[in-house]
């Protein structure tokens, strides 16, 4: 049994005008929203891929298909839950989790520390665990263009706690 495990996540989705944003388990004033068959939270899906990688498991489409309707509009803190207690199971707890979002638009600055709380709260971790940066593309391809957002995370599992 490993004492320590790190995983990474990637997720990325298109804005879709007709939904709000929803970023780190957050709603954001600021629109659109993104296109997804959830809530379409990349920032949360990420997280949850990251742990789900670092232990080996399979992505989150495989535990939660695009195409199952009772997937339809969900709340992706529900997702990111399903991560956490994989770990939980399999002996480990949350070292801490580092997030980057790349997005034109919205500034997400004045959100930042709701999300860190918010996240915290799902992943029953201090917020001062959990790191989100935020950047541009500086125009460059179709981030740089504003069609969408997208988000990295690593995470450091460990056995303890």
């Amino acid at each position: 049994m490993l004492p320590y495990r790190t995983g990474l996540g990637y997720d990325i989705h298109r804005f879709a005008a007709d939904r709000p944003l929803v970023l780190g388990g957050v709603t954001l004033p600021e629109g659109p929203g993104l296109a997804g068959h959830s809530d379409a939270d990349c920032l949360t899906h990420a997280a949850s891929d990251a742990i789900l990688g670092a232990l080996a498991l399979p992505d989150i489409g495989a535990h939660f298909p695009p195409d199952d309707p009772t997937c339809k509009d969900m709340d992706s803190q529900e997702i990111l839950a399903f991560a956490a207690g994989k770990a939980a199971e399999a002996g480990y707890a949350i070292g801490n989790l580092s997030l980057m979002v790349l997005a034109e638009r919205p500034k997400l600055r004045p959100h930042i520390d709701a999300m860190r709380e918010r996240l915290g709260t799902t992943l029953r971790l201090p917020a001062d665990r959990i790191g989100i940066q935020a950047t541009t593309h500086e125009g460059l391809g179709s981030l740089g263009r504003a069609e969408g957002i997208a988000a990295l995370a690593q995470v450091l599992l460990w056995r303890g706690e």
